[in-house]
């Protein structure tokens, strides 16, 4: 009995198929998006179905970029072992934290400011239209 692995299969004679998919999968998501944009420039139903291909086949919400995301929070929240460096970096997680709602509570003033603004000057353009009706 003649087991073969899928490796196997598709290096012995792929077909062009196959053997692009194998080379856009070690390129990257980049380069099957890149692939699906080309397809809708110059043709758009090899890109509606190159679309359809990466969600029928997973790649386009595979997850990897959000599993690296995370693993990469969770390192920077781990100890190190070094109490020094575990205290600066404590430290300097916090005070960013500090400045990013400083920041945001800024950002929050700036906008109020704004709408406040554009407010009283849409009511002083309805009272001076008022104005130059009663004179009328």
């Amino acid at each position: 009995m003649n087991t073969m692995t899928s490796e196997q299969r598709y290096s012995a004679n792929p077909s062009w198929f196959a053997r692009a998919e194998q080379w856009l999968d070690n390129k990257g998501k980049g380069a099957w998006i890149a692939a699906m944009v080309l397809g809708f420039i110059f043709f758009w139903p090899v890109g509606l179905a190159l679309l359809m291909y990466m969600i029928w086949s997973k790649r386009m919400f595979s997850g990897k970029s959000c599993a690296r995301r995370t693993s990469s929070i969770m390192t920077a929240s781990r100890n190190t072992g070094n109490a020094a460096f575990d205290a600066y970096k404590a430290d300097t997680l916090r005070r960013l934290e500090e400045e990013q709602g400083n920041f945001e509570a800024f950002l929050e003033r700036l906008r109020e400011a704004k709408d406040k603004a554009e407010f009283d000057q849409f009511m002083d353009d309805r009272a001076s239209r008022n104005d130059n009706k009663a004179d009328a």
